[in-house]
């Protein structure tokens, strides 16, 4: 993008924070887990009422390798196919499919209370355009097809603040390798976080990769929330060390 180029915020020195209690390595592509317990307090009797008859209608089924054509989930095709990684408590990801119907949404999410939680949302606004998987997102991208996804959500991940622990983090150029393969000509990509040396590391990574551009040409670019950003429950604790970051990237095929 030549000098005018605009830069990341500048590092910040390492907070401290508990150690988490599980440092597993529970996969094998990049040998270690990117996130902790994937439950938490007991829940409503409605969510666990969702949990057991809505979710399993919901489910992404486990597909062979490269078999999974996101598409064809759907009723009737849909214009496009957007994949969000980590959608929380689910108030992007519902707000996106209540206001774009004929796009198909994809979402994944490791952790129990926030899959129950979409549930109520998807539930509450009678949507069908989307399809859930909890567990690990990279297992999922294993699964799809090569250029299937026409836009990714990354907003907020675990930003794993302890340097020792930044290894278990999910921008990475392995995690980047296994995105554009399943990424269509012309697929958009949003990373957002509120951890100043996560929003350094992360945007080094992808600028570093030869299949993405970042988009910006000014600092409002990166700065302010996009006129389609919807905040999420996350963000709106202020738990990060500066404030949100949105970086939009171009998959360059």
């Amino acid at each position: 993008m030549g000098e005018d180029r605009p830069r990341g915020p500048a590092s910040r020195a390492e907070l401290s924070g508990e150690e988490d209690p599980v440092a597993g390595t529970a996969r094998g592509r990049l040998g270690r887990r990117l996130y902790g317990r994937s439950a938490g307090k007991p829940l409503s009797a409605r969510r666990e009422a969702l949990l057991s008859d809505l979710l399993p209608r919901l489910t992404v089924a486990v597909h062979p390798p490269g078999a999974l054509d996101p598409a064809s989930l759907f009723d009737g095709r849909p214009v496009r196919v957007v994949l969000e990684i980590g959608f929380g408590a689910g108030e992007h990801l519902v707000a996106q499919a209540t206001s774009h119907p004929e796009t198909g949404y994809v979402g994944v999410e490791p952790f129990l209370d926030g899959v129950a939680k979409v549930l109520v949302g998807i539930d509450a606004a009678g949507l069908t355009n989307i399809w859930l998987r909890r567990g690990d997102a990279r297992d999922l991208l294993d699964e799809l097809a090569p250029g299937v996804i026409d836009r990714v959500f990354i907003l907020f991940p675990d930003p794993w603040p302890k340097a020792r622990h930044h290894k278990r983090r999910l921008i990475q150029p392995a995690f980047l390798d296994q995105l554009a393969r399943v990424l269509a000509p012309e697929a958009e990509v949003r990373f957002a976080t509120d951890w100043a040396d996560y929003a350094n590391e992360a945007l080094l990574v992808f600028t570093r990769h030869a299949r993405f551009r970042w988009r910006a040409r000014s600092a409002m670019d990166w700065r302010a929330p996009p006129s389609d950003h919807v905040p999420t429950r996350y963000q709106q604790k202020g738990l990060g060390d500066c404030s949100p970051v949105y970086y939009d990237f171009d998959f360059l095929g």
